[in-house]
């Protein structure tokens, strides 16, 4: 293999975590990955010759059959049984993707706000993620590939058909909605402190104690993607989403919980035997939970499945 083939091979990790950035699922962002190296392939030896920069070729590829994905998705979840979750994946399975402006050829000329800082931090996390869905297709191709991967503004134009000043109201917009919809992301110590201590409180089966780490105005969401039982609409309050908690490891007995590291924190496995059924993963702020993410759609599921020959979950890509 010529180190021009191993260069493109490597890409494809980087691509995949671009790709589930834009999309929110494993599924679309291997089809992606996929597409992006079948249209590879299907240059010519000329055609391949004459492109500087594969990686770059790669990127803006990739984003291009993202846009597309993004456009039909939105259609699909429509018409999707109960509320969509993006899919939670382990902690650091998509180490060695830092943003990393090279890979496009020239860096971005704007440098990143302190405030936009917090974006990068927590990338894929399901806070993150869940805000990205209320974008416009452009708006989350623009910021995703602006704001955390550092492609410059002129060359994600080419991507979008739009103008290099249209794509910077794109990303500005996309900012402007993380700004509005999301809180400050708190220090990985005091997130924790709050999952352990959820966990214990519902371990202890104690709705008091539970009600105690949740905030006035916490939410509970759950996908089950109509194929496992999972509450339809959300779930607000202190007390109700206690009492929910509770009932369904009432309803369960045979549920285990153990905390794990996620994309954005610690957390909590729910195990059916050695079946990963569920994940959940949590948003705090002030000591308290504020939100309570869980993951019961078994096809959003696939980070967390056994690697092939070992007894452990995928931490990889």
């Amino acid at each position: 293999m010529n180190d021009d083939l191993e260069d493109v091979f490597a890409e494809r990790r980087r691509l995949l975590s671009l790709a589930y950035r834009m999309t929110g699922t494993l599924a679309d962002a291997e089809d992606i990955v996929q597409e992006t190296y079948l249209r590879w392939y299907r240059l010519e030896e000329p055609e391949r010759a004459d492109i500087v920069n594969p990686a770059g070729w790669l990127t803006r590829v990739a984003s291009r059959i993202a846009l597309d994905l993004l456009a039909s998705a939105r259609r699909r979840r429509e018409q999707y049984i109960g509320q969509w979750l993006p899919e939670p994946v382990p902690a650091g399975m998509f180490d060695g993707t830092a943003p990393d402006p090279g890979h496009t050829g020239t860096a971005s000329a704007s440098p990143v706000d302190p405030l936009d800082r917090v974006t990068l931090d927590d990338a894929v996390s399901t806070a993150l993620l869940v805000v990205l869905e209320s974008m416009t297709p452009a708006e989350r191709v623009a910021f995703v590939l602006h704001d955390v991967f550092a492609v410059p503004f002129d060359e994600i134009a080419q991507i979008v058909r739009r103008s290099p000043a249209a794509v910077r109201q794109l990303a500005t917009a996309g900012r402007r909605h993380v700004r509005e919809n999301r809180t400050t992301v708190v220090p990985r110590d005091e997130h924790d402190r709050a999952v352990r201590a959820f966990l214990r409180a519902a371990q202890a089966g104690d709705v008091d104690q539970l009600m105690r780490v949740l905030a006035p105005d916490v939410q509970l969401w759950s996908d089950g993607g109509g194929v496992v039982t999972a509450a339809l609409n959300v779930i607000e309050g202190p007390d109700r989403v206690a009492r929910f908690v509770l009932g369904v490891d009432a309803k369960m007995p045979e549920l285990t919980h153990q905390v794990e590291p996620t994309s954005g924190g610690l957390g909590v496995l729910l195990r059916t035997g050695d079946l990963v059924a569920g994940v959940m993963n949590f948003r705090v702020q002030n000591g308290l939970v504020t939100d309570v993410w869980i993951m019961l759609n078994p096809a959003k599921l696939t980070g967390w499945l056994p690697t092939p020959g070992t007894n452990e979950g995928r931490h990889d890509a």
